[in-house]
């Protein structure tokens, strides 16, 4: 089955999709044959090729070394000739870092929200203020020499009759915590995994160690440390090894359970959502239909002072100055400028780019490079003022858009926009990337409509709908976020039915 398969017959004026009137190609909305006539932008396109579905046809004839314009902003030179009715891909376009120009704030914003109601969900009430959409209970590994002890520890629960209002024990596994150079990587590290112990999702937290690993679990524990009395911590040197340590593990979970069965569910206001933005496995209609209706409602989000965290920062890349004439004062525009170069100078120890970034998958999709790429990322970051820039992991701390400092890598990006806080994840897709994580809800949005069907067990939502001609974005956008209150009341996403539990941290530095 392909693309052509599923949707309505195809005429001149539906068979392309122009988004910019000074765009100078066209997206196929699905394959398009040699010869076939296309009208788009006034124009009468006869394809001097096949076009596949997601990519790009030539509106315009462009000599080499020509800007090739989509979304009305540059994605590359043509690095040959381009005729009417091309073909428009990698063989044809070149990669240019661009000079982009920024129109900096010249005030200072306030942060407001402008919703008269605000729709309610029902959540967990925590005492610092935030909102759990889960109630778990996270057994987390100090180092990889704890790792399989934590998922041995979860893994003993399986089949078991939990308490209500516990949604169950997560692992949270992983290969660090030994072997690093002591300082930022470190640093990192314990940021992500204080993240994961003190989140609103967790309603209490087993830290588990080897006992001689570089990341001690002591550093987590003690009086000063968050919500202490939620929060116990392990060895196996000095519980008696592996199986003695599951024991003492089960006793110690027994007791948090029967105090977060006690956790009810009440109404509280969606501004206490804190919602990631992410996507992977994008295709050409990513930046057409999923990404502009979760940018919706990343807006309607921000519009009732919740907040909304849009990640990856090598997927911004030459859409930066889109976001930097949102940028609430000339301090967040710079963080975020300083936080490109600093990525730009760690791909560079490595002999990297941000045009690596696109996988094979994006390219099959229709993708070009990364400018194409992070044009269509953006707008999961809808049209609201950007509020704050974070590090990866960093606790987010103001309502409304934020951004947040990840790679593109969905495992390790997630990883972070949990550990920052986040309540639930929004996640488009158009090749069907399956993800999840162990504590969060993850919402699956598919950017076509061949890909929903394709791989329904994964996928929450069509937004495919979009380029179908059936839904239009702010449409989609709602559906998203009306889907989102359900799912913060405790109604399951497929991720959660197929038991994603993906957790990477984001390691910097050598392994010694």
């Amino acid at each position: 089955m392909s693309l052509v398969d599923i949707q309505k017959p195809v005429t001149p004026e539906t068979a392309a999709i122009l988004l910019h009137a000074d765009d100078d190609v066209a997206v196929a909305r699905l394959a398009l044959s040699e010869g076939q006539l296309v009208r788009a932008g006034g124009r009468e396109i006869v394809l001097r090729s096949a076009i596949p579905a997601g990519h790009k046809l030539a509106l315009n004839r462009l000599e080499p070394g020509a800007a090739v314009k989509r979304y009305g902003q540059v994605i590359g030179l043509a690095s040959r000739r381009i005729e009417p009715g091309d073909h428009v891909h990698t063989h044809n376009v070149a990669y240019q870092e661009l000079a982009l120009q920024y129109d900096f704030p010249t005030s200072d914003s306030p942060v407001v929200a402008t919703a008269a109601e605000v729709p309610v969900f029902k959540g967990y009430a925590r005492a610092d203020g935030r909102a759990g959409t889960r109630n778990y209970i996270a057994v987390v590994a100090a180092s990889n020499c704890a790792a399989h002890t934590a998922e041995l520890i979860a893994e003993s629960y399986l089949g078991e009759s939990l308490p209500p209002n516990v949604d169950g024990v997560a692992a949270f596994p992983h290969g660090e915590g030994c072997g690093h150079s002591i300082g930022p990587d470190t640093d990192q590290l314990r940021r992500i995994l204080s993240g994961v112990l003190d989140h609103p999702n967790v309603s209490a937290a087993l830290i588990l160690g080897l006992g001689c690993e570089v990341n001690q679990i002591d550093h987590y524990l003690g009086p000063n440390a968050p919500h202490a009395d939620r929060l116990e911590g392990l060895t196996l040197q000095t519980s008696g090894g592996t199986r003695a340590t599951v024991d003492a593990a089960r006793r110690q979970v027994q007791r948090f359970m029967e105090r977060a069965a006690e956790e009810k569910r009440v109404d509280l206001p969606a501004s206490k959502l804190c919602l990631g933005l992410n996507c992977g496995g994008s295709d050409s209609f990513s930046g057409i239909t999923a990404n502009p209706a979760l940018g919706v409602c990343s807006d309607m989000l921000a519009a009732i002072g919740g907040a909304s965290v849009l990640a990856e920062t090598p997927e911004i890349f030459g859409a930066e100055h889109l976001l930097i004439r949102r940028a609430r004062n000339r301090q967040v525009a710079d963080r975020l400028l300083e936080v490109i170069r600093q990525y730009k100078a760690y791909l560079s120890r490595f002999g990297g780019s941000f045009d690596d970034n696109p996988s094979p998958g994006n390219k099959e999709g229709g993708l070009t490079n990364i400018l194409e790429k992070s044009l269509g990322a953006v707008a999961k970051g809808g049209s609201s003022q950007l509020n704050q820039v974070v590090d990866y992991a960093e606790r987010v701390t103001s309502p409304g858009f934020v951004f947040m400092n990840t790679p593109g890598y969905d495992p390790v990006s997630l990883t972070g926009l949990a550990a920052g806080g986040v309540n639930l994840i929004a996640f488009t897709t158009g090749r069907g990337s399956a993800i999840g994580f162990p504590t969060i809800p993850v919402l699956k949005i598919a950017s076509n409509t061949y890909t929903f069907r394709r791989m329904r067990d994964n996928m929450d939502i069509n937004a495919g709908a979009i380029a179908d001609g059936e839904a239009a974005v702010d449409t989609v956008g709602v559906e998203i976020f009306t889907a989102l209150l359900r799912v913060a009341s405790g109604e399951r996403t497929a991720s959660e039915k197929l038991g994603h539990k993906e957790f990477v941290p984001w390691r910097i530095g050598p392994v010694l």
